[in-house]
């Protein structure tokens, strides 16, 4: 990926097809590696400055540190300086979608007399036990 990335970057025909922005935000995860990539997201290249947001500040901080690797990496991997700085903003936090915390509906009290099928009742009244424990 990163001889991909590299050639495209030296290529003169990739100007028509690619712009430098997408080529800077493509190399950003392979120039940072896969961990520090997981905790910031390249948004724009402004003139020769590559906008960066991280999820708090406490990454701003210590990336802030590293702008200079963070550049020189960028422009190993592209094969030519298309990165002069690095902006480091503070932005919203991905979410991963999660799960209901709290039952949709109350269990009855003896709602399990009320299931004809043995098996099914006893589920009911199991479950029922275990939410009101």
């Amino acid at each position: 990926m990163e001889r991909a990335i590299k050639l495209l970057g030296q290529s003169k025909l990739a100007g028509q097809c690619i712009s430098e922005e997408q080529l800077a935000i493509a190399a950003w995860e392979r120039a940072v590696g896969k961990k520090i990539a997981a905790y910031t997201r390249p948004v724009s290249l402004v003139r020769d400055r590559l906008v960066v947001e991280v999820d708090d500040d406490i990454w701003r901080q210590q990336l802030y540190r590293m702008r200079g690797q963070i550049v020189d990496r960028l422009a190993k991997v592209l094969g030519r300086p298309v990165v002069e700085s690095v902006e480091l903003r503070v932005g919203t936090k991905r979410r991963a979608p999660g799960r209901e915390t709290h039952p949709v509906g109350r269990l009855e009290e003896g709602g399990g007399a009320k299931i004809a099928d043995p098996i099914l009742s006893k589920l009911y009244e199991a479950s029922r036990r275990k939410e009101t424990a």
